[in-house]
C-alpha cells in the first residue's frame, strides 16, 4: 500500500491548516458551563473562511466550480477541522454535495451546488434513525404518489422539493434524530425506505411544509435536531433512488468521522505531550517517568493505527478498488480503532494531566466532550468487530 498523498491533496492540507490557523477552541462557551447548546448557529465566520479558500468546493466536479479531488482529500481537510474543534458542518455538507453529483438528479446538482461551493447553502443528513441503534434508512418510510395535476384540488409547484408538475413525487413519514445543525442548514437529506424495501435518500427543507424540528444537544453541546416528518411530499427529481447511493453516502460519512477522531487525538496527544514536558515533580519533568511515556507510546500506536485504517478505508471509497473483502470490511476495521482509540486516547490525556484534565479554563476537558461525541457517533468497537466476522464468515479468503 502507499499512502503517499498527491501535490493535490497536500495543497488542500496547507489550505485548511491556513484557514483553521486562526480558530480557538475557547471560541464558544464551555459545554460543562452552559445547560443547552453552546450556541444557536454553526461558525459563519469559519464557513464563509472556507468557502473563500476554495475547501467547501474542494470535492466538486470542475462545472460545478470545484477542484474535482476525492473522499482522500476530503478526509486531509477534516482532520485539520478536527484539531481545532472547528464548528461548521464540513464533512455533512461535502459528503451531501458529493452524493448529489454522483447519484442524484443532475438538473438539481447544477442549481445547488455551484452555490454549495460558495458557502451560500449548508447541507446537513440525518443517519442515526430514530434511536441510533437501527439502520437509518428504517426510520423514515417512501411512497409513491401520483402527479399532483392529477390530484383533486392541487396544482403544479414550482420549488425543487416540492411535489408538483406532471412528475410522480414522494411522500415521508418517520423521525431521524440527533441531526447534526438542522436548524442551520438549507437541506437535509434523509435515508429513507420505499415499500419493496431499497434505500433511497430524500433532500428536504427545514421549512417544508409537514417538517418539524425539535431541539436536541449532542455531547459536545452542539446544537442538533430530531426532525419529523409528516407526509411531506417532494418531487422525484429531489429523491435519490440510485441503487447503492444512501450506502456511499454513509460510507463516507463513517470514514470522515474516522478522521475526525485522528485529528482530534492528534491534537490531544500533543497537549498531552506538552504538558508532561513542563509539569514537574521531584525536580524532573513527569514525561520523563517511564509510566508516563509508556503510556504516552501506547497512545501514540493508537494514532498511526487510526491513520492507516483510515486511509485504507478511504483509499477503497475513492477509488471503488476491489480486495479480498468488500469496502465495508476495511470501513468496519477504521471504525474499530477510531472509536476504540479515540476513547484510550483522551482518557490517558485527562489521567496524565491531573486536575488540569477537568479544569473548565483548560481546553482538554473540550475535547474530551468532542471525542465522546465522535466515539457514540461510530458505536462500539465490539458492534463493528461482529459485522467484520460477518464478512469474514462470508467472503472467504484465501
Amino acid at each position: 500500500m502507499d499512502f503517499t498523498f498527491t501535490e493535490e491533496q497536500q495543497a488542500a492540507t496547507e489550505a485548511a491548516r491556513a484557514v483553521f490557523s486562526g480558530v480557538a477552541p475557547d471560541g464558544v462557551p464551555s459545554p460543562a458551563l452552559v445547560p443547552g447548546a453552546v450556541a444557536e448557529d454553526i461558525d459563519r465566520p469559519l464557513w464563509a473562511g472556507l468557502a473563500a479558500g476554495d475547501l467547501l468546493s474542494l470535492t466538486l466536479p470542475p462545472e460545478h466550480g470545484g477542484a474535482g479531488l476525492d473522499p482522500v482529500a476530503l478526509c486531509l481537510v477534516l482532520r485539520e477541522s478536527a484539531r481545532v474543534l472547528a464548528r461548521v458542518p464540513l464533512l455533512e455538507t461535502c459528503a451531501v454535495a458529493m452524493t448529489l453529483q454522483r447519484h442524484g438528479d443532475a438538473g438539481l446538482a447544477a442549481e445547488l451546488l455551484p452555490r454549495v461551493g460558495r458557502g451560500e447553502l449548508v447541507l446537513t443528513v440525518g443517519a442515526n434513525g430514530r434511536t441510533g441503534h437501527d439502520p437509518a434508512e428504517l426510520a423514515v418510510t417512501a411512497r409513491r404518489e401520483a402527479p399532483a395535476s392529477n390530484r383533486p384540488g392541487e396544482g403544479p409547484g414550482n420549488a425543487p422539493g416540492d411535489a408538483g408538475g406532471d412528475a410522480a413525487g414522494w411522500v415521508l413519514d418517520g423521525v431521524q434524530s440527533g441531526v447534526p445543525w438542522a436548524q442551520a442548514a438549507d437541506w437535509i437529506a434523509i435515508p429513507a425506505h420505499t415499500g419493496e424495501g431499497r434505500a433511497v435518500v430524500a433532500l428536504i427543507r427545514p421549512t417544508h411544509d409537514g417538517v418539524t424540528l425539535a431541539e436536541q444537544v449532542s455531547t459536545s453541546g452542539e446544537l442538533f435536531a430530531e426532525v419529523r416528518l409528516d407526509s411531506v411530499r417532494i418531487d422525484s427529481r429531489a429523491l435519490i433512488d440510485t441503487v447503492g447511493a444512501w450506502e456511499w453516502l454513509r460510507a463516507l460519512l463513517i470514514t470522515g468521522t474516522c478522521a475526525l477522531a485522528l485529528g482530534l487525538g492528534e491534537a490531544v496527544l500533543t497537549m498531552t505531550s506538552e504538558y508532561t514536558g513542563k509539569r514537574e515533580q521531584f525536580g524532573f519533568p513527569v514525561a520523563t517517568f517511564q509510566s508516563v511515556a509508556v503510556q504516552a507510546a501506547d497512545r501514540y500506536i493508537d494514532l498511526r493505527a487510526m491513520e492507516v485504517t483510515l486511509w485504507q478505508a478511504a483509499w477503497r471509497i475513492s477509488t471503488g478498488a476491489g480486495g479480498a473483502l468488500p469496502a465495508e470490511g476495511d470501513i468496519a476495521v477504521a471504525k474499530i480503532w477510531a472509536s476504540d482509540g479515540i476513547r484510550r486516547v483522551v482518557q490517558t490525556a485527562q489521567h496524565l494531566h491531573g486536575g488540569f484534565g477537568a479544569d473548565t479554563d483548560y481546553p482538554l476537558h473540550r475535547f474530551h466532550a468532542w471525542a465522546k461525541q465522535i466515539e457514540l457517533s461510530l458505536g462500539p468497537a465490539a458492534a463493528h468487530e461482529e459485522a467484520l466476522g460477518d464478512l469474514l464468515a462470508t467472503h472467504l479468503l484465501s
